[in-house]
């Protein structure tokens, strides 16, 4: 059929088209259509995006509809067909943001049933207040506006010799304070693409407000870097971290670490093998052990020994990462893998994993806890989030904040066991203050020495 703008039929098909084009994008977000092979980076960002900013998509809608309404839109049947499934895409969307929010309850469970229903009594009040108080209707309209004004950042340290990729970014309140817990973020990106301001502002934002002291690395990236040069140069951050953040305000005996993606299967793979000669070449003594681990969406078996992973990870990895095919050495990839590397000295974990995630596969996250838990001493928390999909927490949604204050709790209870443990006697509690604001911040930058 043959339309113009002459045609009366031709605004209304147009609406259809794109009602169309929206509840497919829609479907993909609730039942991604594919998780496996080179569609599914596809499905991701239509589904990632649409999953995290659902009210955003509704306005939209909204806005779109009134357009074609005025142009005509509902002049012929094409457009009524189209307005019943923007209606219907538009409901969708609100349950996604239902859903968003009741992340909270699933962290908080997570966290309850690995801790135990008294755990939150070693956290202070006012931070429990203010952990359950949902984002801002700011923060979730101006979500990429990652700022907090009580939170100074310093950019550009050096902590190795590979330049830029050996540099890290620290966040710590504006609040000149010493002896605060520490936490070191990687960054993902597959080995290789990513950089340490662009992810997890959420998470270290919020942190740092409440008195902690953040660190974002770089590291060197495939193909240019063959691993193990990436877990090697995470342990060398680590072993800066606790040489020198004490001039930052951090505690060097309180470190903890957390990532994504590929930065949730580097900081596993750095907390289970604390002081490895082979991941730490010419620092071999230096003391590299995390007090917690938190990982985001991670790969955790480059073996695929269980089928539940990526079909075509060994090849992308054996390609550009280790440049050697799985066929060939077996045993790099084993070496390499966090599920292989579990003891029962494993510091505590808290696992986050979206049932959606067309990346990095929740099976395998699936296993790695079971294993986590069948062999390490410490506590196990496994947070597996209906309708989330891969990178959900790179900036502000209902999901992201709910998830970030998860681990908030999470991490506070961590540290007043080591307060207790470190300073009997001494007052188990974690300060509360307000949570992000999406307005500029006050920001420190110093240049790299």
């Amino acid at each position: 059929m043959s339309l113009s703008f002459a045609d009366p039929l031709a605004v209304p098909v147009a609406y259809l088209v794109a009602a169309l084009i929206g509840a497919i994008v829609v479907l993909n977000a609730r039942h991604p259509l594919a998780r496996d092979g080179r569609l599914s980076l596809g499905v991701f960002f239509a589904g990632w995006l649409t999953s995290e900013l659902p009210l955003h998509l509704v306005l939209s809608q909204v806005v779109g509809t009134a357009v074609f309404i005025r142009a005509g839109a509902l002049r012929a049947w094409p457009g009524w067909v189209g307005l019943v499934l923007g209606v219907a895409s538009a409901l969708a969307l609100l349950e996604m943001f239902v859903q968003g929010r009741g992340a909270g309850e699933v962290i908080e469970k997570a966290v309850t049933d690995a801790l135990g229903p008294e755990y939150a009594g070693r956290i202070d009040a006012e931070l429990r207040r203010r952990l359950r108080t949902p984002m801002s209707r700011l923060q979730l309209a101006l979500p990429f506006a990652l700022r907090h004004k009580g939170v100074a950042r310093v950019r550009g340290l050096s902590y190795g010799p590979a330049g830029r990729r050996n540099q890290l970014d620290i966040y710590r309140s504006v609040e000149k304070t010493t002896g605060c817990p520490v936490l070191v973020q990687v960054h993902g990106g597959a080995w290789v693409l990513g950089d340490k301001k662009d992810q997890a502002l959420p998470l270290m934002m919020h942190l740092a407000s409440l008195g902690w002291v953040c660190v974002a690395i770089n590291y060197r990236l495939s193909p240019r870097a063959t691993f193990p040069d990436q877990i090697v140069d995470v342990k060398r951050a680590i072993a800066w971290v606790k040489a020198n953040i004490a001039a930052h305000g951090g505690d060097p005996d309180f470190v903890v670490i957390t990532g994504g993606s590929a930065g949730g299967h580097l900081s596993s793979l750095a907390a289970l093998t604390p002081g490895d000669p082979a991941f730490q070449p010419g620092f071999e003594d230096a003391d590299t052990s995390v007090r917690a681990c938190v990982p985001f969406y991670g790969v955790y078996d480059f073996t695929n020994r269980s089928g539940l992973g990526r079909a075509d990870l060994r090849a992308f990895l054996g390609k550009l990462v280790f440049k050697k095919r799985y066929a060939a050495a077996p045993e790099i990839f084993d070496q390499a893998s966090p599920m292989s590397r579990i003891t029962a000295a494993a510091p505590p974990f808290l696992v986050i994993h979206g049932t959606h995630d067309t990346l990095a596969p929740v099976g395998e996250a699936r296993l790695f806890v079971k294993l986590l838990r069948e062999i390490s001493r410490a506590v196990v928390a496994y947070a597996e989030l209906p309708g989330a999909q891969h990178a959900f927490e790179l900036f502000a949604s209902a999901r992201a904040g709910n998830v970030v204050r998860g681990v908030a709790r999470f991490l506070a209870y961590q540290h007043a066991a080591y307060l207790e443990a470190r300073l009997p006697g001494a007052p188990a509690l974690v300060q509360g203050s307000p949570g992000l604001e999406a307005t500029a911040a006050t920001e420190t930058v110093v240049a790299a020495e």
